[in-house]
């Protein structure tokens, strides 16, 4: 079943507008997370809303925004007067221009969403717009309201759908100046970059995220089952970083290296078992007094430790 949408409104190019519904396009939910624990007591971690000078605990009823003007002294906002404010985007997403993919500065996206036609009309609207897009090979910009906020949105036709993308404003992006004009100018000399490109050349490739694996997500997997079995953990040993004195014999050193594990990697390897999806490895280790192991057999898998947000 689809997560609930985050947002519902409608998408509209000049005259042609249809229902949509945004849904996210990532989720974090499958990650190992830690809840706060009372080291002494084993009990978990409350966090409660205080007023800041008598220390009395707010109920949500009494909870208002306010803009700090100055140390102390704010100026209220009621939810009814934003609601005044509200923006057209907040309803619908208007698509104000088309650009070139190659137009749109990484640095300027969020995060990616799923837009699909809301209900059972709209369809052969959407189609257009969604068709339009392709065949064009543009990137639709408009606008949509999350959160409270107005957002940039950029659209980009994907199967039978559209992927939204959320960008950032100019004031949101820092200036690189700040971090990279004190960066020393040096010189790479010709057999430098030669050695460099052999070793790029080497080690290239297709993207294929399905081969990516998170490894500190499996060492938590693996310390949680650890730690239920009983067993020590004791740190190991970690690499040490060494400073690199001849930069062309490295070079050097890095392309054998690198040709080394090519050719091992061309030799057949054994058949892996089938991997599980991204994120959603299993906890191997058996729960203490659940059902025996062969009266459990061929049923669901371990699961992982319970999730719950810190």
């Amino acid at each position: 079943m689809a997560p609930r949408a985050n947002w519902k409104g409608f998408l509209r190019l000049s005259l042609v507008t249809c229902p949509v519904a945004l849904y996210p396009a990532t989720s974090e939910s499958e990650k190992i997370s830690f809840n706060q624990l009372n080291r002494t007591t084993g009990h978990r971690i409350k966090y409660l809303k205080v007023d800041a000078d008598t220390g009395d605990e707010v109920p949500n009823e009494d909870i208002v925004k306010g803009y700090e003007l100055e140390k102390g002294q704010y100026i209220e906002v009621s939810k009814e007067e934003l609601d005044e404010i509200a923006l057209e985007s907040t309803r619908t997403i208007e698509i104000d221009e088309f650009v070139d993919r190659t137009d749109i500065d990484p640095r300027y996206l969020i995060r990616p969403y799923y837009l699909r036609p809301d209900g059972k009309v709209g369809h052969d609207a959407f189609a257009v717009i969604r068709e339009t897009i392709r065949e064009m090979d543009k990137v639709a910009i408009g606008r949509v309201v999350l959160t409270n906020r107005e957002h940039i949105i950029a659209l980009e036709a994907r199967d039978k759908g559209l992927i939204g993308t959320l960008l950032r404003y100019p004031y949101e992006v820092r200036d690189p100046a700040e971090y990279f004009d004190d960066i020393q100018d040096v010189k790479v000399t010709k057999d430098m970059l030669d050695l460099a490109k052999h070793i790029v050349n080497q080690k290239a490739g297709n993207f294929e995220p399905d081969k990516f694996e998170d490894h500190y997500e499996t060492a938590l997997v693996d310390l949680i089952n650890q730690k239920r079995a009983g067993k020590v953990i004791r740190p190991k040993e970690r690499p040490k970083g060494e400073n690199v004195v001849d930069l062309m014999d490295a070079l050097r050193k890095s392309v054998g290296g690198a040709a080394a594990r090519t050719a091992a990697s061309d030799k057949p390897a054994k058949k892996k078992a089938k991997k599980a999806a991204a994120g959603q490895k299993e906890m191997l280790m058996p729960i203490t007094g659940k059902k025996p192991a062969k009266e459990a057999s061929g049923k669901k898998p371990a699961a992982k430790p319970q999730r719950r947000s810190a």
